[in-house]
């Protein structure tokens, strides 16, 4: 069984839709998953990329591709009321669930289904409130979501991911390979098939040189 690492920040639609396809896209094969909240704006900084919000004209096409995209696949997405907000709230709630930085798919699903489904605003006090009394059973007893704890957790996974090559949400880790975003699910699964493409695809075919300052 090959166990993946899905890498996932809330504040991503691409994070939602991607976790709502993955069972589909992976249907009859053997694997496991670990849900790995971080913090995808500490990624983007790092790797010096404004993101798509950074740009006002990426911005606006990222909002239609990912509505369009919700309405295509038939997964339930309405932009919250507010967007980019800021995601530290939501991922030290997902955290305090977990004792080594993973959490389980109900946990991840709650707290996308949070931001993504019903189009309101994922900082709401009040719908916070309800947020943290739905995932209270998923607690541990020595977690709080403002501890320190839950703080280091979420700073060790970022860093970790960095470390293993993350530079976006969603990614998914298996074996030594890394794939990115929702549309790398087809790839993922050929991945998981023993596509011969990987026995020299995969290294070839980043080893193209740059032209660049050439």
């Amino acid at each position: 069984m090959k166990r993946i690492t899905f890498y996932l920040d809330f504040i991503s639609p691409y994070a939602w839709l991607a976790f709502e396809r993955l069972p589909e896209a992976l249907e009859g094969l053997s694997y496991s998953v670990e849900y790995r909240p971080v913090l995808l704006g500490a990624l983007l900084q790092q790797s010096g990329n404004p993101g798509p919000v950074g740009i006002p004209s990426k911005r606006d096409w990222t909002y239609r591709h990912v509505s369009w995209l919700g309405h295509s696949l038939g997964i339930p997405l309405q932009m919250p009321a507010r967007h980019p907000f800021n995601p530290l709230p939501l991922l030290r709630q997902a955290l305090a669930c977990s004792a080594d930085g993973s959490v389980n798919r109900f946990v991840a699903g709650t707290l996308l289904r949070h931001v993504w489904v019903g189009g309101h605003d994922a900082l709401d006090p009040a719908r916070l409130d309800a947020l943290a009394e739905a995932l209270a059973p998923q607690l541990k007893p020595e977690m709080e979501p403002q501890g320190p704890a839950v703080k280091a957790l979420l700073r060790s996974n970022t860093d970790a991911a960095a470390a293993h090559g993350v530079f976006g949400v969603p990614a998914f880790g298996v074996d030594d390979k890394l794939f990115w975003g929702l549309d790398s699910l087809p790839m993922l699964r050929a991945w998981l098939e023993g596509d011969a493409w990987f026995g020299s695809g995969w290294g070839a075919s980043a080893q193209v040189p740059s032209g660049l300052g050439a």
